[in-house]
């Protein structure tokens, strides 16, 4: 009983590699197999692209350095153009968020640091640079992450995004 097991077992394995093998490809002139478009793959032909898994969820402030929400999708037309972006506003964790979108051209968006200049507590006539979201500023010598901007600005307050209308993912 456990020769004819094995022998089962043997036959079923060498019957799936088969299928496996006649499942591969062979036309090795695709035009996207990566030794046919090398110039594709080459990290210095993306440089100065962003990843859109790390603009979503960017900060957004206006002009006045006024965080007014945070980039919650990208929109984008079967070409792949970016057309709009999903701006959430108010909420908590997602809960009651108002969303939004806006023409991507609408968007600018800033490598550096949201910064302001504001009295300190160490004398008069000081200033010290600190976030507005009052986390620590970032070193002077850091450079920008290639990858991805810093934040986005849209000039409008929290209150004129809550009175845009809401925008709603349709099922159609």
């Amino acid at each position: 009983m456990l020769v004819k097991s094995i022998i089962a077992g043997l036959a079923g394995t060498a019957l799936l590699a088969t299928v496996a093998v006649a499942q591969t490809p062979t036309d090795k002139g695709d035009k996207m197999s990566p030794a046919a478009s090398t110039s594709a793959t080459s990290p210095d032909s993306f440089k100065g692209n962003w990843r859109a898994s790390k603009v979503v969820g960017l900060s957004v402030y206006n002009d006045a350095n006024e965080s007014v929400g945070s980039i919650n999708d990208l929109l984008m037309e079967k070409g792949g153009t970016i057309k709009a972006v999903v701006i959430g506003v108010g909420g908590f964790l997602g809960v009651g968020e108002h969303l939004v979108a806006v023409p991507i051209d609408k968007v600018k968006f800033v490598n550096e640091p949201i910064a302001y200049t504001g009295a300190s507590n160490t004398g008069a006539g000081s200033t010290s640079k600190t976030t507005t979201t009052g986390a620590a500023p970032a070193a002077a010598t850091s450079k920008p992450n290639p990858w991805y901007p810093d934040h986005a600005v849209f000039n409008a307050s929290k209150d004129e995004l809550k009175a845009m209308p809401e925008f709603k993912y349709s099922t159609d």
